[in-house]
C-alpha cells in the first residue's frame, strides 16, 4: 500500500513527488515517457530554468526524487478504480498496486494539423504557446493557423511580439464584426483559403502555401486547433470536465472524486511549466492534509500511529 500514487513524471507530478517525499510519504510516479515539451527546444518563464532543456529537467528532477526515496517506475498506467481505502491501479503488463490517494499529472496532447510540413516543424518553427515561444521569433514574419478563426485572440497576443501577424483561417472565417476590427486595428491580415501545406528547411519554416493564391513567405507559425487529454483515467474514475476539456478542479487540485487529485496541464488552462509545478505542489501539500487527518488519534503517550 502507497500512500499516494502519482500517474505522469512532467513537472506537476515531479514537483508533487518531492514534496510528498519529503513529509515521509511513501510515493509512487508512474511515467509512461511521453511529455507534451518533448519538442520544445526549452523550458522558459521559469525562474532559475529559463531555457533549460526539457529532457534535462527532467532528469535533475527525477535525481532529486532519490534523496527521498520515491520509488520511479517507467510504465504507463492502464486503469484505476476505486477500492476500500484508496485506489487500484494497474500498470500495462498486468502488475497491480494500490494507493491510499491518486494524484493524475498525465497532461494533454496538442492536436497538430494534419497538414504536411507541420509535424516536420513542430518544436522549432511551429508553436502552440506564444508565452513560450514567441520571444524567440520577436520581430519576424508570423502566421497564426486557427481554422475559422475561432483563435483569433492567438492572434491579437502575438501582435505584442511582432506587426507582422498573418492570420490563416483555413476556410471561411467566422469572425464577428468587433473582432475584425480589432484585427484591422492591429494590421493584421486574414487569408481564408485553404491550407495546402508549410514549406519548409529542415524544419525551418519558409512559406505558407495555400490550394489557391499567392505562397505566404512566413519565418514560424503558431497554431490553435485544441488538444486532447494523454489519459482517460480522470474520466473513467467519474470526474467532471469544464468546457475546455479540462477536468475541473477545486482548492488544491481536489476532485469531485474523494482522494483522487488532477495537476498541470490536464487541469487548468494556464499551461506553463511553472504553473504545473506550483500546482503539483499544492497538490501535495493537500494530499499530506488529508492523509494526517486520517491516520489515528494521538494516544496518550503523545506519540501518533501511522496510518495504513
Amino acid at each position: 500500500m502507497f500512500d499516494v500514487v502519482v500517474v505522469g513524471g512532467g513537472p506537476a507530478g515531479l514537483s508533487a513527488a518531492l514534496l510528498l517525499g519529503r513529509c515521509c510519504r511513501r510515493v509512487l510516479l508512474c511515467d509512461a515517457g511521453t511529455p507534451r515539451n518533448a519538442r520544445a527546444a526549452g523550458v522558459h518563464a521559469f525562474l532559475t530554468r529559463d531555457g533549460a532543456d526539457p529532457g534535462e529537467f527532467r532528469r535533475l528532477g527525477r535525481a532529486e526524487l532519490a534523496k527521498y526515496d520515491v520509488e520511479i517506475r517507467d510504465v504507463a498506467v492502464r486503469d484505476a478504480k476505486l477500492v476500500d481505502g484508496g485506489f487500484e491501479v494497474d500498470f500495462e503488463g498486468g502488475q497491480q498496486v494500490r494507493a491510499r490517494k491518486l494524484l493524475l499529472a498525465t497532461g494533454v496532447f496538442d492536436q497538430v494539423p494534419a497538414q504536411d510540413g507541420f509535424d516536420a516543424c513542430y518544436g522549432r518553427s511551429v508553436f502552440h504557446c506564444p508565452y513560450c515561444d514567441a520571444w524567440e521569433v520577436r520581430g519576424q514574419r508570423l502566421a497564426v493557423y486557427t481554422p475559422g478563426g475561432r483563435g483569433a485572440g492567438l492572434a491579437l497576443t502575438l501582435a505584442q511580439w511582432s506587426a507582422d501577424v498573418l492570420l490563416c483561417t483555413d476556410g471561411p472565417a467566422r469572425l464577428e464584426p468587433p473582432v475584425r476590427a480589432q484585427l484591422s486595428a492591429r494590421g493584421i491580415r486574414v487569408r481564408t483559403e485553404r491550407v495546402a501545406r508549410l514549406e519548409h528547411d529542415g524544419g525551418e519554416l519558409r512559406r505558407v502555401i495555400f490550394l489557391r493564391g499567392a505562397p505566404e513567405s512566413r519565418d514560424a507559425l503558431f497554431f490553435s486547433t485544441g488538444q486532447t487529454q494523454q489519459s482517460d483515467l480522470a474520466r473513467r474514475l467519474g470526474c467532471q470536465f469544464n468546457r475546455k476539456g479540462t477536468v475541473k478542479t477545486g482548492r488544491h487540485e481536489r476532485t469531485d472524486v474523494p482522494g483522487l487529485f488532477v495537476a498541470g496541464d490536464a487541469s487548468r488552462d494556464v499551461q506553463l511549466v511553472v504553473v504545473a509545478a506550483a500546482e503539483g505542489v499544492k497538490a501535495a501539500f493537500a494530499i499530506n492534509t488529508e492523509l494526517q487527518k486520517e491516520q489515528e488519534p494521538v494516544n496518550v503517550t503523545g506519540s501518533a500511529e501511522r496510518a495504513g
